[in-house]
């Protein structure tokens, strides 16, 4: 009797320790337990594609004559189109902290652009800023970066600190050259922190490391967040020379400019195509988010086209703003929808949260609009939407450009130089008649918002600390 009761307390005291055992690997040492792997038959693998200065009618399914997008197109054709999405700024930087972060740009510390060389860079990311990849990782995707990162060039701002277990592209902001990839003669290439050196035009590169990286990802048990940022558009305009040739030779009155800008986007076009093959080929298509977006409005010295709107990049019109986007979730998002619903580009931020089931862990200026995506009918209560730029140059001298839209209203400083405009987008689209003198009321109500915004981002440090 005695050898039974001591043979069954054994087998209890190794139950009660495998028992611990398993409670304890669930945890992560304190009282949060780890992320578990989301089985990929019910978490959407996301595919968020960032191209670099296209304008808002660079895109064929706008009725663009010159220019031929099928891919783009066909994106539209598959998901929901937004005729109102708006990008978090005019120039590159900011608005890629804002999409990333779900805040305005100036609340994580890039109200500018980040460049090579101190005295010409107007950001510096807030390193405990908690960015899309870092949460998603929470929820059990494998997430990766492939192309343009262009939020900081050393510790702690590299991707792989922020959230990216995989990074395959180009450090800084515009290459000098599409083929030798270089910027001040600084090669800011990476594999993970790895300097690399690859052969061949970036926008063919960056296409097959996604293609790649889609194809890797088909074995393996998570879903996948992938980040893929073209330079292109952006400038200096290099497409491949049997590209440039087939444009001239279909649109032979094109100025030359043009045509070059049309064969860069069609190049680029055709390697998303190949992007979205893999998905389909691969078996992942029908359970993979899709999101096309650009981070500002169209180069116009490149004969950017930004269809009814004024101005282009750098500008806070219509011009600088305004961003080509569509959604695709099959199954999911009724095909060849069209929403009229302003968002801006920190909104993707909660939106692929929520679809993910993630909290983010501190406020956000964003909102989910998930219910769009779905077809249901979500509270659209008019928010303010504010739209800075810090730069240096003769133009701003290390101040703010700014907007503000509320409704209908849209106040704005287009340089800091200048003086305030006041608009109204529904009369009047192209921003042609300023009616600040003729609604003082309105003016005085946007102008002490906008102001409350600037100080509010002002308490964020934008340099790199000196201690560092």
């Amino acid at each position: 009797m005695n050898k039974r009761i001591k043979g069954s307390r054994l087998i209890l005291t190794g139950l009660l320790t495998v028992l611990v055992a398993v409670i304890c690997a669930s945890y992560t040492g304190t009282d949060t337990p780890k992320a578990t792997a989301i089985p990929k038959a019910t978490a959407p693998n996301i595919l968020l594609i960032l191209t670099d200065d296209q304008g808002y009618h660079d895109v064929s399914y706008y009725g663009t004559k010159d220019l031929r997008t099928p891919h783009i197109d066909q994106l539209t054709r598959d998901g929901m189109r937004f005729d109102n999405f708006y990008a978090n700024s005019t120039v590159c930087s900011p608005t890629r902290a804002a999409l990333l972060s779900g805040r305005y740009q100036d609340h994580v510390g890039v109200p500018g652009v980040i460049r090579t060389y101190p005295q010409e860079s107007w950001g510096y990311l807030d390193p405990k800023a908690k960015l899309l990849p870092a949460l998603l990782k929470k929820a059990g995707y494998h997430t990766a970066i492939i192309g343009k990162w262009h939020l900081g060039l050393e510790s702690p701002n590299l991707p792989n600190e922020h959230g990216f277990d995989y990074f395959h592209g180009w450090l800084g902001d515009m290459m000098d050259d599409y083929l030798t990839h270089r910027r001040h003669d600084i090669n800011y290439m990476r594999k993970d922190k790895q300097t690399i050196d690859p052969k061949g035009h970036a926008t063919d590169l960056f296409t097959q490391w996604s293609v790649d990286y889609i194809k890797k990802q088909a074995k393996d048990k998570q879903p996948f967040f992938l980040y893929l940022t073209y330079n292109a558009p952006h400038f200096p305009v290099q497409p491949p020379k049997e590209w440039l040739e087939k444009v001239k030779q279909r649109e032979p009155g094109l100025p030359e400019k043009r045509a070059e800008l049309v064969a860069f986007i069609e190049h680029m076009d055709d390697g998303i195509g190949q992007v979205i093959k893999a998905l389909k080929e691969s078996g992942q298509y029908d359970n993979t988010l899709i999101i096309f977006t650009s981070d500002n409005g169209g180069h116009l010295p490149s004969l950017a086209n930004n269809g009814p709107t004024r101005d282009g990049k750098q500008s806070m019109y219509e011009g600088g703003l305004r961003v080509p986007t569509s959604i695709v979730w099959p199954g999911k998002i009724k095909a060849g929808s069209v929403s009229d619903q302003v968002n801006l580009s920190m909104d993707i931020y909660p939106t692929l949260l929520e679809i993910a089931g993630v909290k983010s862990p501190h406020p956000i200026e964003g909102r989910s609009f998930q219910k769009t995506l779905l077809g249901e009918k979500m509270n659209e209560a008019d928010r303010p939407l504010y739209f800075t730029r810090r730069e240096g140059g003769t133009d701003y001298a290390g101040q703010c450009s700014y907007a503000l839209r509320l409704g209908d209203w849209k106040l704005l400083k287009n340089k800091p130089f200048q003086p305030m405009e006041l608009y109204n987008l529904k009369d009047d689209p192209m921003e042609t008649r300023n009616v600040l003198k003729e609604q003082p009321e309105v003016y005085k109500k946007l102008n002490s918002l906008l102001m409350l915004h600037i100080q509010n981002g002002g308490r964020v440090p934008w340099q790199k600390p000196a201690n560092t």
